[in-house]
């Protein structure tokens, strides 16, 4: 399997600072956008080491579910990160994907 460089790992960095208060990127998508649609599950690996100044809980999974290896309290401590941010987090623990999801390639008027 590739792995990822140093190169990809700034790039999620520069598009995950770059989602908006309010909105969520899928793992996935960040990954395409940084040019590794196959790497998602290394951006997850990459929020987990990465700068603790990112925005990491506006990155969620493709059907809108939390993390449980957030740190400090799983899913629970994810869901209230976001819900700091002004996102409706369900009971179940997941976001709306459909509605709160951002692409670099859009005008954000929040």
């Amino acid at each position: 399997m590739p792995r990822v460089d140093a190169a990809f790992k700034e790039r999620v960095y520069e598009l995950v600072a770059r989602i908006p208060k309010g909105r969520v990127m899928t793992y996935g998508q960040v990954a395409a956008h940084c040019g590794a649609a196959w790497a998602a599950w290394e951006v997850g690996q990459i929020a987990h080491t990465g700068p603790v100044d990112l925005p990491w809980q506006r990155v969620v999974s493709k059907q809108g579910g939390l993390a449980a290896g957030w740190p400090n309290g799983g899913r629970g401590a994810h869901a209230a990160a976001l819900r700091a941010d002004g996102v409706d987090v369900s009971e179940d623990l997941t976001v709306n994907v459909g509605e709160l999801l951002w692409s670099p390639n859009q005008t954000t008027l929040l």
